[in-house]
This record gives structure tokens, sequence and C-alpha cells, in this order.
């Protein structure tokens, strides 16, 4: 058996996150592969419906639930996913939280941001007199 590179596999039960359509950011767990190109999803905890979705259109993420049968049912799927406790595992990763930190930045007004500048000035000016003291 060589060493492989590659870590992410697309196989039944490994988790998905969405790039593309009205569920875009929602993660999702691949229930069937239908071929080369095309898989069924669902996402019955993330009310991602089931559904047939390209690869090029999702992210194979590191997370994947071991006892998923092939061609499970929406119940089985959510019971499974409950039990592993693989949507607490997707958003406790760091993935998961820079997608958030993203999304929060996305969506600040100019008093947010104007605001956000002050800080870090204030960090900043107590990092230089700290460094300073330090070297004195």
């Amino acid at each position: 058996m060589s060493d492989s590179t590659f870590k992410r596999f697309v196989e039944v039960g490994r988790v998905v996150l969405l790039k593309s359509g009205p569920f875009a950011g929602k993660i999702a767990v691949i229930a069937e592969i239908i071929d080369h190109k095309r898989a069924i999803i669902d996402g019955p905890t993330t009310g991602v419906p089931r559904q047939s979705f390209p690869y090029k259109h999702l992210t194979l993420t590191p997370i994947s639930v071991a006892k998923l049968p092939r061609g499970a049912r929406s119940g089985i799927v959510k019971k499974v996913l409950d039990a592993e406790g693989t949507v607490a595992k997707w958003e406790g990763s760091k993935w998961a939280e820079k997608r958030q930190a993203m999304e929060k930045r996305r969506n600040m007004n100019d008093f947010a941001r104007f605001e956000v500048m002050l800080e870090k000035k204030r960090r900043r000016d107590i990092v230089r007199k700290s460094v300073k003291a330090a070297k004195a």
C-alpha cells in the first residue's frame, strides 16, 4: 500500500461544504455516489434537503461519518449525525470559525469598521509601549 498524498476522498459519509446554490455555506453529508460527477447529499440537521449535487460545487471537509450505510435515508442520516455530534465538530473547527469571522466582517457597516480600526490602534499602542519598556 502506497502512502497517498490525498487525505479527503469522495465517500459515503464524507461531510461536505456547499459552495454554490441557495444552501451555499452549509454542510451536508454524501449519502450516495451517483457517478464521477455527482453525488446525493443530505443535510437533515443543517436544513439542506436531499438532492443530487455536482462535486465541483462541493468542498470535501476532513470530517467523515463512519457508520453511514450507502443510500441511507434522511432519518438514518439524522440519527447518525446526532449520535456522532458531527455538526458540533464542524462548528468547533477552525475552518468554520474562520468562515463565521469572515461573514461577520463582511456584514459590518462603516461605523463598525471605524470602531475596529480604533481598537487596532489602541492595541498597537499598548504593544509598542510594552516592547519599549522591555528593551529599556
